[in-house]
């Protein structure tokens, strides 16, 4: 699990490509103050698990399904990324729940500058952006934001200079094709009240009061 407050912006050491996957080689510096073999790392937000590790460097594979899924396809030598380890038990929630499986791409239509905010505008399709709330989390390249604005076909996200700095959206300009994840206690909640999921060895559905009794939802 992430919280999508990105640690560092990592370069692209080298790209390996076979048929249907990749094979990153990836240049850091903070990342490695405790990072394993086996660890799980966000890169450009979808969740790679670091199979080498060398002098501020490490490798991960790209699976074909992340490779049809995510914007990883397009990255080369020199490449910017932003990189988030997996959160500690111990650690601080300075985010959101962010799982690291991408839902699709979204692509930036417009970029304005609003007082002391960058202003993007995205569009993505229509299955994605129906998890999109006003006000609600999303995760666009790993990094964890609140959505401003929603439309028929886009949404818009308000960057204070911080964010900007810390993160590639310092380098995204219009046409740039960016990694999307909604929030997933959205889709959860969705599938348990739609779905007619068996909750125990008798049977049954989830309901309101299912979700009331395990935390999902709260009472006012």
């Amino acid at each position: 699990m992430f919280t999508g407050i990105i640690e560092e912006i990592g370069t692209i050491q080298s790209v390996t490509r076979s048929q249907s996957s990749l094979n990153l080689e990836i240049v850091g510096t903070v990342i490695f103050d405790d990072l394993k073999i086996g660890d799980s790392v966000a890169v450009n937000g979808v969740c790679l698990t670091a199979t080498t590790i060398g002098t501020q460097r490490f490798t991960a594979d790209v699976m074909p399904e992340s490779v049809k899924m995510t914007t990883l396809l397009n990255l080369s030598t020199g490449s910017k990324v932003n990189l988030e380890r997996a959160m500690a038990a111990n650690g601080r929630f300075g985010g959101h729940v962010v799982a690291g499986h991408v839902d699709g791409q979204g692509k930036i239509v417009s970029k304005d500058h609003v007082g002391n905010s960058i202003v993007f505008r995205i569009t993505t399709d229509s299955d994605i952006l129906h998890y999109v709330i006003y006000k609600g989390s999303i995760t666009v390249d790993g990094a964890s934001l609140t959505v401003s604005k929603v439309g028929p076909s886009w949404f818009e996200i308000s960057i204070i200079p911080h964010t900007i700095g810390n993160t590639i959206l310092q380098y995204a300009s219009i046409g740039t094709t960016v990694n999307l994840e909604t929030d997933i206690f959205g889709r959860y909640i969705e599938h348990f009240i739609k779905g007619p999921k068996e909750v125990s060895s008798k049977g049954g559905r989830v309901t309101m009061d299912t979700l009331l009794s395990n935390g999902f939802l709260w009472k006012g």
